[in-house]
């Protein structure tokens, strides 16, 4: 399961270096805060970014044949999805990817919004062929594609979503009133939250509990009323039964909601300091219950990695950067390590197992803090990922990715964890990976 996390860009053939397009600025992105007076500086580790894999791929299959060019540069630093790279099984890949139109570069908000065809094929991985095929119309670039736990997948449409196979055959699955934006589902994919922009009021039909704080819009002393509200449903998958409904003024939401089967995590913080909390909210709206919480000088970052594992990373005003998988029941540390201060918007994609998780960053050429201003192209290495033992933290690959993706897609873990698939240039690397760690109990 890929989530994108506010927790946590080809400009460049593989292995090449991002130039050029210096005045593009990402002036709206968070910026790490400053240490807070009286904490002390922290430790700074920056991140290496590695020359090449730690692995040889065992496979390497060209896309140039299947319609694939790496893209211009318009979408840098824009964190928009122009490709999908998932397993289906251990044997094969469903790699998807935007068709370019050739229309001119337009501003970050206007091309965000742009549709863009998609074409997709399911790739046999021993013989590199490319199998069925589809076309698809997104309304947007933001993520349009969720591998399910059977093989098959949920493609997004303007108004909902659509279930299809390995034989990319499609059939309607769920449909709402107004634009479907995202969707977030547990690991055990149990429950599905589904965010559409739609007409009417922001009075919660089911539930008056708000899912994320929104800042109310005020006109003369009262509420204003609002043309369009973010309505987002919690939804049984199996029976498309919606167990919660609220609304929310439609302004910049963003698809950070964490979730398992219990519920989705809201994050707290203290008015004064840096000390945070965790919040675990039921899906029926009743009583929360803490979760977890802890001292971070920047806002933790957090993605379940099972549907009892949470991974979290924190600024620690003394330790620095620190990247931690944690139960969520009593709250065990399973391993800690640091991460570099020179990192910014991870990617967290783990195997269906729950045995393996990819961790994906952009490497910048400075401490984060140090963009007060917004980072600029220039201001970037490039991408890497790093691929974790869930259950030690032993790394057991790392290596570099160009093009630059930073909206997520150029990486996938195979069911078993045995297998991991990287976009590099115009090929797709596949690495073999020794057995993951198991402890003696269940996993999960």
């Amino acid at each position: 399961m890929r989530s994108a996390f506010a927790l946590l860009l080809g400009l460049v053939a593989a292995g090449g270096e991002l130039r050029g397009q210096t005045n593009l600025s990402v002036p709206s992105m968070p910026v790490i805060p400053s240490v807070p007076n009286g904490a002390g500086p922290p430790k700074k580790y920056m991140e290496r970014f590695p020359e090449r894999a730690s692995l040889e791929p065992a496979f390497s299959i060209p896309v140039s044949p299947m319609g694939f060019s790496i893209p211009g540069t318009s979408y840098l630093l824009r964190q928009q999805q122009l490709v999908s790279l998932d397993f289906i099984d251990e044997k094969r890949l469903l790699f998807s990817f935007h068709v370019a139109s050739g229309l001119q570069e337009r501003s970050a908000d206007e091309d965000q919004e742009r549709e863009q065809r998609i074409h997709a094929t399911v790739v046999d991985i021993a013989s590199g062929k490319a199998g069925p095929e589809a076309e698809w119309n997104i309304a947007d670039r933001r993520r349009y594609l969720w591998m399910l736990n059977n093989g098959h997948f949920l493609v997004r449409t303007a108004d909902g979503l659509n279930e299809g196979d390995a034989e990319l055959k499609s059939k309607e699955y769920l449909r709402w009133p107004g634009r479907l934006m995202w969707i977030e589902m547990d690991p055990e994919q149990q429950y599905i939250v589904a965010n559409s922009v739609e007409a009417g009021s922001e009075e919660s039909t089911t539930n008056t509990a708000s899912i994320a704080p929104v800042a109310q819009p005020v006109k003369d002393g009262r509420q204003a009323e609002t043309k369009s509200v973010l309505t987002i449903r919690t939804v049984r998958r199996e029976s498309g039964e919606v167990v919660r409904t609220t609304k929310a003024p439609w302004t910049s939401q963003t698809s950070d909601w964490p979730m398992n089967s219990q519920g989705y995590v809201e994050r707290l913080h203290e008015k004064k300091g840096m000390h945070w909390r965790l919040n675990v909210v039921p899906y029926g709206g009743n009583k929360g219950w803490a979760l977890g919480e802890a001292d971070s000088t920047c806002p933790p970052q957090y993605s379940f990695v099972t549907d009892t594992v949470l991974l979290i990373s924190r600024c620690d005003p003394q330790e620095g950067w620190r990247l931690k998988a944690s139960k969520t029941v009593g709250l065990a540390t399973l391993w800690e390590t640091t991460i570099g201060s020179n990192t910014m918007w991870p990617l967290v994609v783990t195997a269906r197992n729950g045995l393996r998780v990819a961790r994906e960053t952009l490497v910048l050429k400075r401490s984060a803090e140090k963009y007060t201003d917004g980072v600029r192209i220039d201001d970037v290495q490039g991408q890497m990922v790093r691929v974790f033992d869930a259950e030690t933290g032993k790394v057991v690959m790392e290596a570099t990715v160009a093009p630059i993706y930073d909206g997520g897609g150029n990486v996938a873990i195979s069911p078993s964890g045995r297998r991991v698939a990287i976009l590099k240039g115009n090929a797709i690397q596949v690495y073999e990976l020794p057995a993951p760690t198991v402890s003696a109990g269940e996993h999960k």
